[in-house]
């Protein structure tokens, strides 16, 4: 396999329309951290987000193929719009759908543990994860995406006013009172990360 890091994502997609599909695998590398943990964040769910991870790049294949990619932008920002676009679809697919419950009105997925991680070794590798992923719950909802864009998936405030249909302006308030609350919060619950 060619190494294709030094050339930039407009290249990359140019070699794969080419027929160069290494330089698509090279692509996919370089961006999976942001999309994943931006998915995930949104999502709460491991599994759910590596099935939306690679839906993603389903799409992205399929346009790229189909000749329908337009090169506006950067590539992050548009593979990020297909990202969240799925992640809504998921939302008011998962509206409509009936929750299975146990006796005492639990959700059947909430009670059932599928995993091989003891407790402890899970509390104690995710303790702070977890407090800032449950701030963030907290958060009104435009708060939480602007910060989770932000510093996970690293989108520049431009890009984030474009991917939430808001102004620069906007994204900047948002974030701004997003992280006021969550000092707040952390304040009030005397958090330490």
């Amino acid at each position: 396999m060619r190494t294709y890091q030094d050339f930039t994502d407009q290249q990359l997609i140019h070699l794969f329309k080419d027929g160069h599909t290494d330089a698509l695998e090279t692509l996919v590398l370089r961006h999976k951290d942001k999309l994943y943990t931006s998915i995930y964040l949104l999502v709460k769910d491991k599994y759910l987000a590596e099935d939306l991870f690679q839906e993603v790049f389903i799409r992205v294949i399929d346009t790229l193929r189909s000749n329908r990619y337009t090169e506006e932008g950067k590539f992050l920002p548009w593979a990020m719009r297909i990202a969240h676009n799925l992640c809504v679809d998921h939302f008011r697919r998962v509206k409509r759908t009936p929750t299975i419950k146990t006796s005492d009105n639990h959700d059947i997925f909430e009670v059932l543990n599928f995993s091989d991680e003891s407790a402890e070794q899970k509390m104690m590798k995710n303790q702070s994860y977890d407090r800032v992923r449950r701030m963030l719950d907290l958060l009104p909802e435009e708060q939480r995406d602007v910060i989770i864009l932000r510093h996970y998936a690293d989108l520049s405030f431009k890009e984030i006013a474009a991917l939430t249909n808001c102004s620069i302006n906007t994204a900047l308030g948002r974030m701004r009172y997003g992280l006021i609350n969550l000092r707040k919060m952390m304040t009030e619950k005397q958090i330490a990360l």
